[in-house]
Formats: C-alpha cells, sequence, structure tokens
C-alpha cells in the first residue's frame, strides 16, 4: 500500500499576519521621535534654566534650531547609514552571483549541505538544491538569504529611512514648543507636554515588541525627564556663571 500524501494547507486558511521587522521605516521612525522629543526638551529646558523667567525668545529659537538641526542631521545620518548597509549588502550578493556563475557545482554542493545541517535528508536536500539552481537569480537570492542573511528583493530603502527619520524626529520635536509657539510665556505647559508625550511614545513603542505599554511609557517618561532636569541644571548654573 502506498503512501499518500497530505495535501498543504491552504494559505488562505491562515488568519494571522506578522508586522514588517526588516523594513527600513520602523527602527528610525521610532529612534527620530524619541531622539527629537527628548533632545529639543533636554535643548529648550537647558535654556530655560540659563535664561531669565520672562524672556522666552532664546527659547523658542533654541527649539525651533534645535528642531531643524536635529531633522536634518537625522535624515542625513540615516540616508548614509541605510545606504552604505545596502550596498555592502549587494556586494556579497554580486560576490555570491558569481561564484555561482562561475561554480556552480560547487555552489549547489554547498546549499545542498546547508539544507542537510537544517535536518533534511541528503537525497531531498540534493534534489532542493538542484531545483534552486535551475534559475541562477533564484539561487543567488537563495544563497544570499543562506549564508548571510540577506533578502536581495528587500533591502531597506536609504530614503525611506531619512524621509521617516526626518519627519519622527521634527514630530517630536515641536511637542515641546507647542506652548511657546502659542505664546504661553511660562515653560510648565512644555513639560507638562512633553511628559505626557514621552509617556506616550514609550508605550506605543511596546505595540511592537513585548514589554506591557505602561512599563514602556513610564520608562521612557523617567530616562526623557531626568535628560531634561539634568540639562536644566547645567543651563542654570552655566547661566549664573556668566551673569
Amino acid at each position: 500500500m502506498t503512501d499518500v500524501q497530505e495535501p498543504l494547507p491552504d494559505p488562505a486558511g491562515i488568519d494571522h499576519e506578522h508586522p514588517d521587522v526588516t523594513g527600513g521605516w520602523l527602527r528610525p521612525a521610532v529612534f527620530g521621535a524619541m531622539d527629537g522629543l527628548v533632545s529639543n526638551f533636554a535643548l529648550m529646558m537647558g535654556v530655560v534654566g540659563g535664561s531669565q523667567a520672562s524672556d522666552t525668545g532664546p527659547v523658542v529659537l533654541a527649539g525651533l534650531a534645535g528642531l531643524a538641526a536635529g531633522a536634518f542631521s537625522m535624515a542625513a545620518g540615516e540616508y548614509t547609514s541605510v545606504a552604505s548597509q545596502r550596498e555592502f549588502a549587494l556586494r556579497q550578493v554580486d560576490v555570491e552571483r558569481h561564484e555561482i556563475l562561475t561554480n556552480e557545482p560547487a555552489e549547489e554542493a554547498e546549499l545542498a549541505a546547508m539544507f542537510v545541517a537544517k535536518g533534511i535528508d541528503e537525497s531531498t536536500a540534493r534534489e532542493m538544491a538542484r531545483e534552486i539552481h535551475v534559475d541562477p537569480e533564484q539561487a543567488v537570492r537563495v544563497h544570499a538569504r543562506e549564508e548571510f542573511n540577506v533578502d536581495p528583493d528587500d533591502l531597506a530603502s536609504p530614503m525611506l529611512a531619512a524621509v521617516s527619520s526626518f519627519f519622527a524626529f521634527a514630530l517630536g520635536a515641536v511637542i515641546p514648543l507647542l506652548s511657546y509657539l502659542v505664546g504661553v510665556e511660562t515653560p510648565s505647559p512644555a513639560i507638562v507636554l512633553s511628559l505626557i508625550g514621552l509617556f506616550a511614545c514609550g508605550a506605543v513603542v511596546t505595540r511592537v515588541t513585548s514589554r506591557s505599554w505602561w512599563f514602556g511609557g513610564v520608562r521612557q517618561l523617567v530616562l526623557g525627564g531626568a535628560a531634561a532636569g539634568l540639562t536644566y541644571l547645567v543651563g542654570e548654573a552655566v547661566g549664573s556663571s556668566l551673569g
């Protein structure tokens, strides 16, 4: 009696999806928003500490300058970083492509050995490797994923990372500025808004991590608040010495 293989399950019956954990937007966007809020909040509080209580001009100027400089710096840094990483990955893919085109039998045997190491029996592994190597470009993609964990079709976009960083940083950095921009002359509303923003950012990040929302919120509030408080003390000390 011959064994009858079970049909593969219908992918349409799978009712869950995973978020994109390899794309180029998530890390720079989250980091940009956090950095924008913390750095501009701390910068502005440092100026508050070193300025006269009624003089909000330097505080607003510092906040706007910090927003612009930080957003452009983040965008440029992310573009360079992601572009360099992408170029390095593509260089390794080209190396692998050259090896496959010039020494295919050895590369096919190497791929079969990797499948065997994953627990596939040797005959099946050899057949899989042979089928994959029918199409050289498919072989390149599979070798890249297996050997150095790179998917040539899913590399991060430098422009996407740069734009995400720019707008995320600007969004975070504008929060401490909001009350000043509408004419409020005391720092208390800016502090409250910033602390709320810190908690909210920390809580939102936990949507893609295993931490609870309150833990992430409190952690970010404490860290960001401490940075702003220490910078205020530095500004106060410098301001008093200069005065």
